[in-house]
């Protein structure tokens, strides 16, 4: 979500066209100065380096998702469309020193996948830490721990999950990915979206202040500018320590293309000036696809489902792709029928899969608050910012289009299935707002108590991007402090909303109770900034209800 104009992920690689090409030559002459000083120095035998790191994802029973980015030569960043084709071998190894190897094989690194490196690595046991890197040209990568998934049918005891979304690299510093890294517990770290943002230099930021500049300054449309910006992100040494330590479980939001993306365009994105919004979401998809350890379901979309043994599974949601556009620019009523969020197949995909499933749980990963929100009466001064956050028509309509709030036929052919199928614990984990919430999912907020409850949902706040505090420029807390106690008035299925605070959730779930820890930042802009636990709130299987628990797991 958020800021901008109004501001709020799998494909294979593509073979870049000529002009991209060529134009990503051209720019290298511009772009290798400043990204090759901020990158470690090379030795003068120009030997391979893995300078973004290595990651993992989509954790199976038998299988995981490796990735990496080899820079063969110095020419060779991060959307040039240079460099040779380079050799690069992996390694798979049930422990660190790699006496054990499970698993190896090898590929060639081209410019034509700028460099990047993905292998699906099946024949692994299931429930099982494993241990891997990569080499080329004699120089190895760091060595990462991953974890596959438990077996479809094995009892599980627990699961523990991180949780982010919406880190802005000019707003600060990642320190949640650290954070989260340092615990050693995690079973997989989920990322619901915006793990890259599109804006030029200096346009959102910290409270208007860049900590950090991106690279490239300017807006990233093309291809070569999507890589150049997934390439910067990869260097953030906290966001390396936790891909280096949990496999990440990914979705994308609007910021992996232009803000407020739909399937025909974006409010970040101006037809004509900017190129065709075609040929934009492609280059998205494509450096997505290559900058990230996801494993494509059909061809351009990242919703797709995993499964944790009997304990969860995991319906990820691709809430871009196919959606109608936002009811606020004049394209309809947010109750049209004809509007949809999620597209028809991937509604009837997740439906049929929730009816089936046979889980204790059944989690879905959602960029964007699927919980009903009327704003309440808000002072002036107050609902200004908020309604800017949350891409509002400021003239006071209480309501946020881009959210489900705006496709409201989508979600009440959802809630419905889930009330006349007696689907229990579902449970919707969320990014996007810039706020933490806690929420039970009415079938009616109007009668809410009253009315039932379809499940819950546990939204998490920023990385790093602006939250309402920041929009506002008053001290963390000032503006919570006045604005939750109205909203929860206006809002009697949201237990807890805290407007002002950056951080991350820890996700705990047993067969019991599926529990969010939340966790706030002291501040973003400060590399070596701490973390504490805030609150608690989990639900006990077969309420669908939030509650409020007074300690962290």
């Amino acid at each position: 979500m958020t800021s901008r104009h109004r501001s709020s992920d799998t494909a294979p690689s593509f073979a870049p066209r000529r002009r991209t090409v060529v134009k990503a030559a051209a720019a290298t002459a511009v772009l290798a100065g400043p990204l090759a000083a901020a990158l470690p120095a090379r030795a003068a035998t120009e030997t391979p380096a893995f300078l973004h790191g290595v990651a993992s994802g989509d954790p199976l029973p038998d299988g995981i998702l490796l990735w990496t980015r080899v820079t063969p030569t110095a020419e060779a960043i991060p959307g040039s469309g240079l460099g040779p084709d380079t050799q690069v071998s992996w390694t798979v190894a049930t422990d660190k020193t790699f006496t054990t190897i499970v698993a190896k094989g090898s590929t060639t690194a081209t410019a034509a996948s700028d460099h990047t490196v993905k292998a699906d690595i099946r024949g692994l046991q299931p429930a099982t830490d494993y241990f891997f890197r990569f080499s080329a040209g004699g120089t190895d990568s760091p060595v990462a721990r991953t974890r596959t998934a438990p077996a479809t049918d094995a009892g599980v005891a627990g699961l523990r999950f991180g949780v982010v979304s919406c880190a802005n690299w000019e707003a600060g510093y990642f320190s949640p990915y650290r954070h989260l890294a340092a615990r050693g517990d995690l079973d997989a770290w989920l990322h619901l979206g915006d793990y890259i943002y599109e804006y030029k230099s200096g346009e959102y930021a910290a409270r208007g202040k860049v900590v950090r500049p991106h690279a490239p300054a300017n807006e990233i449309l093309t291809l070569a500018d999507y890589r150049t910006r997934h390439g910067r992100y990869k260097t953030d040494p906290d966001l390396q320590a936790l891909h280096h330590k949990a496999p990440v479980v990914a979705i994308w939001d609007d910021h992996e293309f232009a803000d407020n993306a739909w399937s025909g365009g974006a409010g970040n994105h101006t037809e004509g000036a900017e190129g065709a919004w075609t040929a934009r979401q492609t280059a998205a998809k494509q450096a997505y696809f290559e900058w990230m350890p996801v494993r494509p379901a059909i061809e351009g979309t990242t919703y797709r489902r995993l499964r944790f043994g009997k304990l969860a599974d995991l319906s990820l949601l691709d809430l871009r792709s196919f959606r109608s556009q936002q009811a606020s620019t004049g394209s309809g009523t947010v109750d049209d029928a004809d509007r949809t969020l999620t597209g028809r197949v991937q509604l009837d995909w997740l439906k049929a899969g929730l009816k089936a499933s046979d889980t204790t749980w059944r989690l879905v990963g959602n960029s964007v608050m699927i919980s009903p929100f009327a704003i309440g009466e808000l002072s002036a001064d107050l609902f200004k910012p908020l309604a800017k956050l949350l891409g509002l028509p400021q003239e006071g309509i209480a309501l946020n289009t881009d959210q489900w709030d705006g496709y409201t036929d989508d979600r009440r052919e959802l809630l419905a299935h889930l009330r006349n199928n007696a689907i229990r614990n579902t449970v919707f984990l969320t990014g996007d707002i810039h706020m933490a919430w806690a929420n039970d999912v009415p079938i009616d907020a109007g009668t809410y108590p009253l009315s039932a409850s379809a499940g819950t949902e546990f939204v998490v706040t920023s990385v790093t991007s602006d939250n309402l505090d920041d929009i506002v420029k008053v001290p963390e807390g000032t503006v919570s402090a006045v604005a939750a106690p109205i909203i929860r008035a206006a809002n009697r299925h949201v237990h807890w909303v805290d407007t002002d605070r950056h951080g991350y959730g820890v996700l705990d779930i047993t067969a019991d109770r599926a529990q969010m820890d939340y966790y706030v930042l002291s501040d973003r802009t400060d590399p070596n900034a701490t973390s504490s636990w805030a609150r608690s709130y989990r639900t006990r299987s077969g309420t669908q209800k939030v509650e409020r628990t007074y300690d962290p797991v």
